[in-house]
């Protein structure tokens, strides 16, 4: 098991389809911290009011992991995103379960001295705050590329290829996506210098990321939905990007290493005829 000061997670969106939740319990049980923070966006309320909630036993299980972290000890921290902003109106009565706070936005000190702002990000999204129709429509735009995405890679696998992102390739190329990312980011690191942080610490685009934006540290902790990846604070202070793949690469880890033996046979073959005939038969 690794041991990390501080453990970052977001845009988990338990209650849905698309939902990796197998793999952040498994992340969950591999690894502890002494902070526990759920960056927003843990379970996601609005399929509950578009009854289109999908709530597997996977599910229930990383809400245990969640709990078994709090019950051993760990500070647990929950920042409230736009998904789950059902729990927002019990912010104001200090409502907490244990040792698991929740929140609309908190500070972390670092290991390195540095206050950093802690927060989803919804905040700093334009179309979320002003246009909350656009948001839904989004959303369900969003699900139609994961399920073209989750058919795509399904055919890509049966072929042999391994996982692509279409989601990802898309915000990328997209120039208007490109753009939504760059002010979000900006947005929120001004916010930052404003008020007098050295970073900020967020989640909401689904988009793992740690770089210096004027002088403020910016770090997004990524998804549970396609990146699968959490943001950790080493014990000496250190930051990086934990991209969680382990479940299904233990399952596959077989065939992996199986693939790699007959490559490394073909390969002594093919140096074995050419120095028999000193020259390569493909050239």
């Amino acid at each position: 098991m690794i041991k990390y000061r501080s453990i970052f997670i977001s845009d988990v969106h338990l209650g849905t389809k698309d939902c990796k939740a197998s793999l952040l319990s498994n992340f969950l049980k591999k690894n502890s911290c002494q902070k526990l923070y759920l960056v927003g966006d843990i379970i996601d309320g609005w399929k509950v009011q578009q009854n289109k909630l999908k709530w597997k036993q996977e599910h229930t299980n990383v809400i245990r992991r969640i709990l078994g972290y709090s019950k051993r000890g760990t500070e647990v921290i929950y920042v409230a995103g736009n998904h789950d902003e059902f729990l927002r109106p019990f912010i104001p009565y200090g409502f907490s379960l244990g040792n698991l706070q929740i929140c609309n936005h908190c500070e972390h000190h670092g290991v390195d001295g540095k206050k950093y702002l802690v927060v989803h990000g919804d905040m700093f999204d334009g179309i979320t705050r002003m246009h909350r129709w656009i948001s839904f429509l989004g959303d369900k735009a969003y699900d139609v590329v994961l399920t073209i995405n989750t058919k795509f890679n399904w055919i890509r696998h049966k072929l042999g290829f391994g996982y692509w992102s279409l989601s990802r390739f898309l915000k990328h190329k997209v120039k208007k996506a490109v753009d939504f990312i760059f002010k979000f980011e900006n947005n929120i690191s001004s916010y930052c210098k404003r008020k007098g942080y050295d970073g900020v610490i967020c989640g909401h685009i689904h988009h793992p990321e740690i770089k210096e934006i004027n002088g403020v540290m910016y770090m997004n902790d990524g998804d549970w939905v396609e990146s699968c990846s959490a943001l950790v604070e080493h014990l000496d202070g250190r930051w990086e990007i934990v991209t969680w793949l382990s479940e299904y690469t233990d399952a596959e880890k077989g065939e992996i290493n199986e693939s790699k033996k007959i490559n490394k046979k073909a390969t002594r073959r093919l140096h074995q005829r050419k120095n028999k005939k000193g020259k390569d038969p493909l050239e």
